[in-house]
């Protein structure tokens, strides 16, 4: 192995075990990491970059041209030969890019990212900070791993920003639509469940936990720290407060705004979000008092 592959393995490693559900199992990521470092498809070298900045700037002539597209990479990622990284996309240092994956002009995969088999990436889509699953489908515009909206306002009345030094898991066969945005986790990693769709302009913020096969449509915003079970579905701009819990088989109506934890499965509507039974019947009440 070489000295760049065992540190991108080590990475990796330390990557997937930070989490409790990693997009690969343990001896998944032992397998993987056997092909990085053996594996003749794989783009490797020894040279490690010292000029990339925290936002993955350049300068130093380490990038070259990908052979399948046209795309840049740096010379310390390791990528499948099978990689499909069309001409303006990037992929920056010690960053994975799987089997199959294909990569769309104006996407930019920073540090360390890693990328599963026959992933699909859009056009300017902007990774950072996070570990994609495979067969997913990523949607043009898309920001994945950027910091959280996180602040406290020191003694003298001043904001402060928190750190966010963690990372977003997301799952397998998961579809993000566009101009989606989810944030990297402050005191836990961010992470997407397997099988999971996020329809167009939703935004997620840090430390959320969101289960297996839900469903997020347009606009649905989900504040940090919340935590969503499988199965559920949130209709258009449904909105989720933080730190809430939300139980596996809950449907959201449309508009609805979740204030507290939801423990059982079922229907719910409204703002603040209570059964469906009983927000018909506030609708109703409400008709009724305007005459109508």
């Amino acid at each position: 192995m070489t000295t760049m592959a065992a540190v991108t393995g080590r990475k990796l490693l330390s990557f997937t075990r930070s989490t409790p559900t990693p997009f690969l199992n343990f001896n998944q990521n032992l397998n993987f990491l056997y092909i990085l470092s053996s594996h003749p498809r794989f783009s490797t070298t020894t040279t490690t970059s010292s000029s990339e900045d925290s936002f993955g700037a350049f300068s130093d002539g380490k990038f070259k041209k990908w052979q399948n597209g046209g795309g840049i990479f740096h010379e310390s990622a390791c990528i499948d030969s099978t990689a499909f990284l069309d001409v303006g996309a990037i992929v920056h240092s010690q960053s994975v890019v799987a089997s199959n994956v294909r990569i769309g002009s104006g996407t930019v995969v920073g540090p360390s990212v890693s990328i599963a088999h026959s992933t699909q990436i859009g056009f300017n889509v902007s990774l950072s900070n996070c570990s994609i699953g495979d067969s997913c489908v990523i949607h043009n515009g898309v920001c994945i791993g950027q910091d959280g909206f996180g602040f406290y306002v020191d003694g003298d009345g001043n904001m402060v920003k928190k750190p966010q030094t963690l990372n977003v898991i997301i799952g397998n066969n998961v579809e993000i639509g566009a101009n989606t945005c989810i944030d990297r986790g402050s005191w836990r990693d961010t992470f997407i469940g397997d099988n999971s769709k996020i329809d167009n302009l939703v935004q997620i913020g840090h430390n959320v936990v969101i289960g297996k096969n839900c469903m997020l449509c347009g606009q649905v915003g989900i504040a940090g720290s919340a935590t969503i079970g499988d199965y559920v579905t949130m209709g258009g701009r449904v909105a989720v407060r933080d730190h809430v819990s939300i139980a596996s088989k809950v449907r959201l109506a449309a508009l609805s705004c979740v204030t507290k934890n939801i423990t059982e499965p079922g229907d719910y509507g409204g703002f603040p979000a209570v059964s469906i039974h009983k927000w018909r019947r506030q609708v109703a009440s409400g008709f009724v008092v305007r005459g109508v």
